[in-house]
């Protein structure tokens, strides 16, 4: 077998031609040449930092050892434990080992450990066939395990303590897997020797350009991002921007229906990423898909906030994003009457709104959808990790300079609730691989990050994470309390069956905050692709039950629920249609009020972080 050809998972020997480099003089200029990049890449991280210009990382280094040093000091301050920690680690290896023997003696081979179905980093046939990779793997495997045992089995800690440490063990154990590493991965190594390290010196140039990209922090590319924009490519639903103030910019979108329904529809999104999530392209657009059902839609675009934002809190948020939209669909309209879609934060926002109106006297919000939307924070997920009293005075600290959060942090902490797939794939792809990310319009918006304004920010992470005020009763806006028990419209409250980020036990405890009856659905897939799922694709499936109660558990919810195969988007539709109306003739953007100020998706969502 030549290096060049594709290997065909057999094996080559204990070394094997495929892992001797054929041209060391080549092979020789190369590593001179990503030692080169490797200085530029050094260089662009030093320098922001010798201005004092990095703010504090998504992970702080003294969070992670102090919440391990916690589970370290459980194990080893009693002796018995720390003997049976060490005794079952060195079992372990032992039974690696020996299989290991048995192998290279030919007898079968049974090994101890095995990959999880579905872990794609150990693919190669090599890793099984090879004994020195199938070796270095299930030693890894084991010790990841063992380390997650040790987290699992540490009495004593608090449940935070314990959420954090178990994310914090498996942040390190995906950074330290063999797969991440030239000379441990053997796909790795054989690409190495193949090209004699060119693969290298492009994935380092890509490093460089990263690191230089995101001003001292690794910006990693998850896409080919170049053959995207916004307003061409990507949201491109046909519409107009009518309105628009310092926090958002109104859009309502042109009908493609002769009559439409009556009452109109407001969609609430999150200010934490882009609207255009709900308008990605022509064939997954929700925003598209209500237009044709006969809507008259309207969107906030929030701002990407700079430091004249910094003091923008949920008040603010409310009166100048939601109310103010409240005002525009009015005039552009004549229809006081608006049923409101909040998505994510944006439904969190919307939720806290309809008691904060309601207070106020202003019931103009007829019926509400929540899209993966979190009302009591119980059961919030991994994102909790971030939040506690000494992490929110790092945050406080890293925003009091420019009165915001870069969005390149906001974008790191979510990349990282799910590092096996959205940050080492890519870095083994990008930088040890020397390969361009193929262009992914999902991807794209994934990375199309942005900034959090301070006082909205941290009333958030207060409010919702650290002290779950809103579900409670027990959260003010502008001196109103927010009694959620007063809310009596129509709701339809959407969860997500494997969402991270509003896991669905989650967004179903909230259910029972509301003075009505709420229509729980639960659809397949996690907190983008279950919501983002037209019917045309035929994905998934969701599953519709009884009414949420105090007595029904989630668990005991689902075991009652019934599955229908395909998109929610038509159960929903079904939903909304008697909730909006009769039908009249389809109105033009803005109405004979308000004069469109620019083409939809607006310049608002253009700004980058």
């Amino acid at each position: 077998m030549t290096a060049k050809q594709p290997h065909d998972g057999k094996g080559s020997g204990p070394i094997g031609e495929d892992y001797v480099v054929r041209d060391p003089e080549a092979f020789a200029r190369n590593m001179a040449r990503m030692l080169e990049q490797i200085g530029k890449a050094a260089a662009a991280w030093v320098e922001p930092r010798e201005k004092g210009e990095v703010d504090s990382s998504p992970l702080p280094m003294s969070e992670l050892i102090t919440t391990l040093s916690k589970v370290s000091e459980y194990w080893l301050t009693d002796p018995a434990r720390a003997i049976e920690a060490q005794t079952t680690l060195f079992a372990g290896y032992m039974a690696v080992w020996n299989n290991s023997i048995r192998r290279l003696a030919g007898e079968a081979d049974v090994p101890p450990v095995a990959p999880a179905t579905g872990d794609k980093r150990f693919v190669d046939a090599e890793w099984q066939n090879h004994p020195f990779f199938d070796f270095i793997k299930q030693a890894y495997l084991l010790t990841a395990r063992w380390a997650d045992d040790l987290v699992d089995k540490a009495e004593g800690l608090d449940p935070h303590t314990r959420q954090k440490a178990a994310f914090y063990v498996r942040q390190v154990s995906n950074a330290i897997s063999p797969s991440n590493f030239v000379v441990t991965n053997p796909e790795l190594f054989r690409e190495t020797v193949a090209s004699n390290g060119d693969n290298l010196v492009r994935g380092m140039k890509m490093f460089a350009e990263d690191m230089a990209a995101g001003h001292g922090t690794l910006k990693l590319r998850q896409a080919d991002y170049s053959t995207f924009k916004v307003g061409r490519d990507m949201a491109v639903t046909p519409g107009k921007v009518v309105a628009q103030n310092d926090i958002c910019q109104i859009i309502q979108y042109a009908p493609q229906t002769e009559t439409v329904f009556k009452r109109p529809l407001l969609i609430v999104p999150p200010w934490i990423n882009k609207f255009y999530i709900l308008d990605l392209n022509p064939e997954k657009s929700l925003i598209g898909w209500l237009v044709s059902q006969g809507h008259t839609v309207f969107v906030v675009s929030w701002v990407n906030p700079a430091e004249k934002q910094a003091d923008k809190d949920w008040q603010a948020y409310i009166e100048e994003g939601i109310v103010f939209a409240l005002d525009t669909i009015e005039a552009a309209t004549a229809q006081r009457e608006v049923n409101a879609v909040g998505y994510c934060v944006g439904g969190t926002l919307l939720g806290a709104s309809l008691a904060y109106l309601k207070a106020g006297g202003d019931d103009r919000i007829r019926s509400t959808t929540f899209l993966t939307t979190q009302i009591d924070f119980t059961h919030a997920g991994d994102l909790k990790v971030f939040v506690d009293e000494a992490q929110l005075k790092l945050i406080e600290r890293s925003m009091e300079a420019k009165g915001y959060l870069d969005g390149s942090q906001m974008a790191t902490a979510f990349n990282m609730l799910r590092s096996g797939d959205l940050i080492w794939p890519y870095f083994v792809n990008n930088y040890l691989k020397g390969k361009e990310p193929l262009p992914f319009d999902l991807l794209y918006w994934n990375a199309d990050s942005t900034r959090m304004p301070k006082a909205n920010h941290l009333f958030y992470l207060r409010n919702c994470y650290l002290e779950n005020r809103l579900s409670q009763g027990r959260m003010e806006i502008g001196g109103r309390r927010i009694d959620l028990s007063t809310v009596d419209i129509p709701i339809y409250n959407l969860a997500t069956k494997d969402d991270h980020i509003a896991p669905a036990r989650s967004v179903y405890v909230g259910s029972l905050a509301f003075g009505s009856d709420v229509t729980f659905v639960l659809t397949g897939s996690g907190h983008i692709a279950g919501v983002v799922n037209p019917p045309a694709r035929h994905k998934y499936q969701f599953w519709t039950g009884p009414s949420p109660e105090a007595r029904l558990g989630y668990e005991d919810w689902l075991l009652a629920a019934g599955e229908t195969p395909g998109s929610w988007w038509p159960h929903w539709q079904a939903w909304l249609a008697p909730q909006s109306g009769t039908r009249v003739k389809a109105r033009k953007p803005g109405g004979r009020k308000l004069k469109a100020l620019e083409d939809a998706p607006g310049s608002y969502v253009k700004v980058m972080a």
